[in-house]
């Protein structure tokens, strides 16, 4: 754990006693500051109680004793609505944080020497598998790689601050909208496609919350960002003008010069006075398709500006093993192939395991983000079937009707069984891809319950799950 430094002595409301919230409650008070804990669910409080927390509630609290409010990520800070907590501080004067911020004031805090370096990735999609897939190079080059924040530990959950090491955080808009300080060695932008604008009041403010990535950077920093997307060229073309730090930009799609680019799957590094090929991605088992060209071209530019060798970040992208619940291939029953996308949690995120895989049988839905599946009309052709579940399951045949084969399912057990039936019927070669282009939380907790009760179903028909990426 990372001991919380420049509070001691000081008390903060810590709202929100999932994960993030424990954890940043945890590491506040082994630095020495005190905390007042509370979360609406009982079962939270028990949580926190049952650890030796102090829980207060902080509805009929003074918040005048209150230096500052650790506000868990989850929580609205401003759309659709300021939660009450956020009000009730703004009204005292009490600043509002997030454990990434107290991280980042911790690394400030430390010794020159104890100071480690920092990379910070953020995006729409791939953020993920990039974080994972930067901190498996940098530990397969003998780096002492820390990996954590919106993926695995939380930041504070990390070992503590210690020089030598990089520190690989996964950052959501959620978060970076509560961080104001951190300053990151390596920062990476991978793209910006519409989402959460629910929690952000639009795309302005979603993308203002990404852009919060390179903030604070300055002469020695690296910036890596795809110039992909037209937002995120805008950004990249802002940075250039503003000519603080140095620009890796990257693509998937194009050659660039100074910068790094994947072309048919091919990896070049052009920020020197020629292109040199890196690697191979086709040969990388668990980066097919052209999103995890990006991150490749993404990471490998992150790990060449913290020290690592061109010919090593080849290496960890050839052994990367890939992450559960991203394209994850979990098992096979004679020809038919089965594919856990359960991380897809949008269209966009759906499109990537969509592109990369000729034909399959789809399982989809669950709760819908806006505009459904009709941002997918493109791929249809490559749907032999859709297996439709959950709250969108209507929505999403009215957008199939005429398109693409269908049926309402229902449940995830009732798809799987359905879509094995079909596929082992037709003698072919086929692939049964859960990709929800959907989140989870009306029939599961999360994407990786989601994916691990996909997992189970498939064993329980006779396949033989694959080792868990990770």
């Amino acid at each position: 754990m990372i001991p919380v430094r420049g509070f001691t002595g000081k008390r903060l409301a810590v709202f929100g006693l999932a994960r993030t919230g424990l954890t940043a409650a945890r590491a506040l008070v082994k630095g020495g500051a005190e905390v007042a804990c509370w979360d609406e669910k009982p079962a939270a409080q028990d949580a926190a109680r049952a650890e030796g927390l102090p829980v207060v509630d902080l509805a009929t609290a003074d918040w005048s004793g209150f230096d500052a409010l650790l506000l868990s990520p989850g929580v609205p800070l401003t759309h659709p609505a300021p939660h009450w907590t956020a009000l009730r501080a703004e009204a005292h004067g009490v600043e509002i944080l997030g454990d990434v911020e107290l991280f980042a004031r911790t690394v400030a805090a430390a010794p020159p020497g104890g100071r480690p370096k920092v990379a910070a990735i953020t995006g729409t999609n791939g953020k993920s598998t990039t974080t994972a897939l930067l901190g498996h190079i940098c530990r397969e080059a003998g780096k002492d790689a820390q990996v954590g924040g919106n993926i695995g530990q939380g930041v504070l959950d990390l070992d503590d601050l210690h020089g030598g090491a990089i520190y690989v955080l996964e950052l959501s808009s959620y978060q970076l909208d509560l961080t104001s300080s951190l300053k990151a060695d390596a920062a990476l932008l991978l793209n910006i496609t519409p989402d959460h604008l629910d929690r952000h009041g639009g795309m302005d403010g979603y993308v203002a919350a990404k852009k919060r990535v390179f903030q604070n950077q300055g002469k020695g920093d690296t910036a890596v960002i795809s110039v992909d997307d037209p937002h995120c060229q805008a950004i990249c073309t802002e940075l250039l003008a503003a000519n603080r730090r140095t620009i890796r930009p990257i693509s998937a799609g194009r050659a660039i010069s100074k910068g790094v680019y994947a072309l048919q799957g091919l990896l070049y590094d052009a920020t020197g006075e020629r292109a040199m090929e890196i690697a191979d991605l086709l040969r990388a088992p668990a980066l097919q398709g052209r999103h995890n060209w990006q991150n490749a071209a993404a990471a490998y530019a992150a790990a060449v500006a913290l020290g690592v060798h061109p010919d090593q970040v080849a290496d960890g992208l050839m052994s990367f093993p890939g992450l559960a619940h991203r394209m994850e291939n979990i098992g096979q029953i004679g020809r038919v192939r089965f594919v856990n996308d359960s991380k897809a949690t949008n269209a966009d995120a759906a499109r990537q395991a969509m592109s990369a895989i000729p034909r399959f049988r789809w399982i989809a839905g669950g709760v819908a983000k806006a505009g459904g599946v009709e941002p997918l009309g493109d791929l249809f052709d490559r749907v032999s079937k859709a297996y439709l579940i959950g709250e969108a399951a209507a929505d999403f045949a009215r957008t199939l009707d005429g398109k693409a084969d269908y049926m309402i399912c229902g449940d995830l057990e009732a798809a799987t069984t359905l879509a094995y039936r079909d596929a082992a019927a037709s003698g072919e070669d086929e692939v049964v891809l859960l990709s929800p282009a959907c989140a989870s939380f009306d029939q599961f907790a999360d994407f990786e319950q989601r994916g691990d009760a996909f997992r189970q179903i498939v064993a329980s028909l006779g396949g033989v799950a694959q080792r868990a990426a990770g």
